[in-house]
């Protein structure tokens, strides 16, 4: 078994049974971008999940082998224990973690208490993107995306390559997020970074204009790339949805009392 990289290694704590909040990382990363949130929130007290995906953390070429399916089902995995024990439960979720987070709130609906997205993926302009199914069956991975962050001397602990079958896969998870975007009803928190080279704008906005969620803001990040998570606009990030959290969580205690 190909070892777990340094940094990349899932993170959990155990804090209050009133908020969990699970959080997704993105395609090609792992935990290490969300870790710094992660502890935020420990430390805010409430009960926190950061899962490696599948294929994530140890080579590119092991990304190969997963499809977005693979990623689903582990992030679905946690999201049940952690809706188990606590009242409210969160999806909060970095680019492509962003996408999965929309389809655990397209597939249990109330059950997620909200949704918390930073930068969340849905398409993408580039040139030759209608290619990727058939070059990954002869071109195993073209350059990767990692370190897009604005603060000089963060590193983000992810793959240097970007795997091409996994590629195909989670244009596949595109198309299934995007057609069913009518089913996201819940409480909304979305960031997005104003300079973003890796995900498009207009990502946001088929968001925005798909959801039927009462409970929407959206916050534009000024001085972060994609990784916002380990950018200047991080503390925003943290402390925005630590209060949209308690809030939220609040709202639906008093509903049901």
């Amino acid at each position: 078994m190909v070892p777990v990289l340094t940094g990349a290694e899932p993170f959990a704590h155990e804090g209050s049974d009133d908020i969990g909040v699970l959080l997704c990382h993105g395609f090609t990363g792992t935990p290490h971008s969300m870790r710094p949130w992660a502890e935020h929130l420990a430390a805010e007290g409430f009960s926190v999940r950061v899962p490696l995906l599948p294929g994530h953390g140890t080579r590119w070429q092991d990304m190969n082998r997963t499809r977005w399916q693979h990623w689903y089902d582990r992030l679905d995995t946690h999201f049940g224990q952690l809706s188990a024990r606590c009242r409210s439960t969160f999806v909060f979720g970095l680019s492509m973690g962003g996408t999965l987070a929309l389809r655990l709130a397209q597939r249990h609906g109330a059950e997620v208490a909200g949704l918390a997205l930073v930068n969340p993926s849905l398409t993408t302009l580039q040139r030759g993107a209608r290619l990727v199914p058939l070059l990954s069956k002869v071109w195993p991975s073209v350059a990767g995306i990692a370190d897009n962050i604005a603060k000089p001397g963060v590193h983000e602990v992810a793959y240097d390559r970007t795997p091409l079958r996994a590629a195909a896969s989670l244009q596949q998870l595109w198309g299934v997020v995007r057609d069913d975007l009518g089913r996201v009803q819940q409480p909304l928190l979305l960031f997005r970074s104003a300079v973003d080279p890796v995900v498009p704008a207009i990502s946001s906005r088929l968001l925005l204009d798909g959801v039927t969620s009462d409970d929407v803001t959206e916050v534009v990040l000024p001085d972060s790339y994609h990784v916002a998570t380990l950018d200047h606009d991080a503390p925003t990030i943290f402390a925005a949805s630590t209060e949209f959290a308690r809030r939220v969580h609040e709202s639906r205690v008093g509903e049901a009392a």
